[in-house]
């Protein structure tokens, strides 16, 4: 559900781009907050797997899950949308773990990402 192919493509920021007014500090302000705040949201995600609390796994999935439309990541927000819904129906929670294990990698890419759009809207600051 993760596009390989995304992962190699600068970040679609168009959405970020239309919230923001185009301001470019604003903008770079979101990009430090997803990676300032992403961990907290996942290593509460983590623990409710631990836990087996599958209603706190929804709701952290939930809770995750616009951040990543707000990057132009819209297979990543889908992935947390099939967590929330098998946490919650509590169907497929074997799987649960690979999910997040794939999403928790795919940050790594995202953040990498991240600074290059952020890198880019300064420039265009400094233009």
């Amino acid at each position: 559900m993760l596009s390989e192919e995304k992962n190699n493509q600068p970040l679609d920021l168009s959405y970020l781009r239309e919230i923001s007014g185009d301001s470019h500090e604003f903008m770079m302000e979101m990009i430090d907050m997803f990676k300032q705040q992403t961990p907290i949201y996942m290593a509460d995600l983590k623990q409710a797997l631990v836990n087996q609390d599958w209603l706190k796994v929804s709701s952290c999935a939930h809770k995750i899950k616009p951040t990543f439309a707000y990057v132009g990541r819209e297979d990543a927000k889908a992935h947390m949308q099939v967590m929330e819904h098998d946490a919650r129906d509590q169907k497929d929670l074997d799987g649960l773990e690979t999910k997040f294990d794939q999403i928790n990698d795919f940050i790594i890419v995202l953040n990498k990402q991240l600074d290059e759009a952020k890198a880019e809207l300064q420039k265009n600051i400094m233009l």
